[in-house]
């Protein structure tokens, strides 16, 4: 009876051996098969991705390469307007300025401005030491004052007629012209300043002197934001390469933004500064109706010393106040 069961046993034991020895010698070559073509896909899937890796890489590094060169273009950029800050000297002052003198007839002029702020004073009856403050003031306050007003104006002007001439180098280079004729074009057809400050670089040219840099000097001359975002394009543009006409229409339509821009915050302040131009009148006006309702009521302050000296510190502190609150609402873009 154990035997009868042994020998059962046995003989069930070959038959699954051998259902599944039959099992997978059908079955495991397909299993192998499907593995090794997905293993074969596999590796081949990788070598792709290998490949694509490393043109992706070698975009990757051609892109880091021309971003490194733009960012040290962009700092020495900045450096070199940063010395230029720091290193504005009397002539350069004159040259922004656009008067055509030298610095010896501007001490000159600044002479006579400083002996009329001191000989008025003590026509009109001021003591001493009133007509000293004034003709300090005339021969180095006046006249430094006087050369940075007609600098903003005239750059006030290059910056509103930039982009048209940024917008007509365009035109030019669409065009097929050159980038050279393209500024002959605006320095003869454009008005100052903008004309001549292109004029110099076009001469410029004709002496070894690249584009880029007539334009970087061109920053020195005329020391903006605006110029600076030109010099820096021709820069990017003549080391790396590109569309240059497309470069300069997006300058473009960035100097008119930063125009509309200066413009809002302009109309803003606007409100503060009247209040500011209020405040700062108050006192002249309420001198001028104490004068004209009591001629005799503000006679102290001018007939004694110590009038005298509260006329000052009153001035003083009055030109402090003016300068805090000009300072606070000039917005610089």
């Amino acid at each position: 009876m154990f035997g009868a069961d042994l020998s059962d046993l046995a003989f069930l034991f070959t038959v699954a051996v051998a259902v599944g020895g039959l099992l997978i010698a059908i079955v495991f070559p397909m299993i192998s098969g499907n593995n090794a073509a997905r293993r074969v896909d596999a590796i081949a899937s990788g070598k792709k991705e290998a490949k694509s890796s490393f043109r992706q890489r070698f975009a990757e590094d051609n892109k880091d390469v021309r971003r490194r060169q733009i960012q040290d273009s962009l700092n020495k950029q900045n450096e070199d307007r940063a010395k230029a800050k720091k290193k504005v000297t009397l002539q350069t002052l004159i040259a922004q300025s656009g008067l055509e003198i030298t610095t010896r007839v501007f001490w000159i002029v600044s002479a006579a401005t400083g002996a009329a702020f001191f000989i008025v004073p003590l026509i009109l009856g001021a003591p001493i030491y009133i007509a000293g403050g004034a003709a300090f003031v005339g021969f180095l306050g006046f006249p430094r004052w006087f050369l940075g007003f007609l600098r903003k104006r005239r750059q006030n002007v290059f910056i509103n007629d930039l982009a048209d001439a940024i917008d007509v180098m365009v035109r030019g280079l669409k065009a097929g012209l050159p980038v050279s004729e393209a500024m002959k074009i605006i320095a003869s057809e454009s008005g100052p300043p903008v004309g001549p400050e292109f004029m110099e670089v076009v001469d410029g040219q004709r002496v070894g002197i690249s584009i880029d840099q007539g334009i970087e000097r061109m920053v020195e001359r005329m020391p903006l934001a605006e110029v600076n975002f030109l010099a820096i394009v021709m820069t990017i543009q003549s080391k790396t390469g590109g569309n240059l006409s497309e470069a300069l229409g997006n300058l473009s339509r960035v100097l008119r933004d930063r125009k509309k821009m200066k413009a809002k915050v302009k109309a803003v302040s606007q409100e503060a500064k009247s209040s500011a131009a209020i405040i700062g009148s108050l006192p002249f006006l309420i001198m001028l109706g104490l004068t004209i309702l009591n001629p005799n009521y503000l006679n102290p302050l001018f007939n004694t010393s110590t009038g005298n000296m509260l006329l000052v510190g009153s001035a003083t502190w009055m030109t402090i106040g003016v300068l805090v609150m000009r300072k606070m609402i000039n917005f610089e873009i």
